[in-house]
């Protein structure tokens, strides 16, 4: 019995570490992402104004 009990804390202990990492770079990613997408908002933002679009 104390056997499988230590398997079960293995694997909980495995899958605990593996969710943090996911997340981790998960939230990673979606920084750069919006980050990426941020300079394409500016980018387009600066090339208006230097083109002289009209914002009615």
């Amino acid at each position: 019995m104390e056997t499988v009990s230590l398997i079960r804390e293995i694997y909980q202990e495995a899958f605990r570490n593996l969710g943090n990492y996911i997340v981790r770079n998960y939230l990673k990613l979606f920084a750069w992402f919006s980050l990426a997408m941020f300079f394409v908002v500016l980018y387009a933002f600066i090339f208006r104004l230097a083109t002289g679009f009209a914002f009615d």
